[in-house]
């Protein structure tokens, strides 16, 4: 039998959103929503959102799991809760439509001031160095290269209409680490 880390990232995948009990080397145990797995280290990153609480973020070590069992199958109604401890907050009240206009008109602004951008998906590309996620907004951008960043960052914020996007900090996060 395989151990956790020695699993593919496809076999990780089938245990996203679900509520499960990840057993480690010491035997401990830890229950929660499996948010993702790290695909290098096999960390597995659980959610626990209870009633009236903030929510709370544990992270096993790949190494130290042992086994993994789901005790229940996540809904969408459950995705879409844990991806709201992460995501601004306007990110889920934007419908599609809103999004669609977002992504198409900082596509023209960009283009309007010649930077090459290409639409892949939901996610615009910028000369096949940057991204730019949902909701569009400067801090969605992803790069290796600062500079580049930067100034794209630079550009998305004094775009015509950009409505800035930020974590709340109304949802704070209890963060731990195993």
């Amino acid at each position: 039998m395989l151990q956790w880390s020695e699993r593919s990232p496809q076999h990780w995948h089938e245990f996203v959103n679900h509520e499960v009990c990840v057993t480690a080397q010491d035997q401990q145990r830890f229950e929660g929503r499996v948010f993702t797995v790290d695909p290098v280290s096999a960390s597995v990153v659980l959610v626990s959102i209870q009633e009236n609480e903030r929510p709370s973020v544990r992270v096993i070590l790949g190494h130290a799991v042992t086994d993994v069992q789901i005790l229940r199958r996540g809904t969408e109604e459950t995705e879409r809760r844990m991806k709201s401890v992460f995501l601004p907050d306007q990110t889920q009240i934007l419908s599609a439509e809103e999004l669609k206009s977002r992504r198409e008109s900082l596509r023209l602004w960009l283009e309007k001031n010649r930077v090459p951008v290409t639409e892949d998906g939901e996610v615009l590309r910028v000369a096949n160095a940057l991204t730019i996620s949902a909701p569009y907004g400067s801090g969605d951008c992803s790069c290796a290269n600062e500079i580049i960043l930067a100034r794209i960052q630079s550009l998305v914020e004094s775009s015509p209409g950009a409505e800035q996007t930020s974590l709340s900090e109304n949802t704070p996060l209890s963060l731990q680490s195993t």
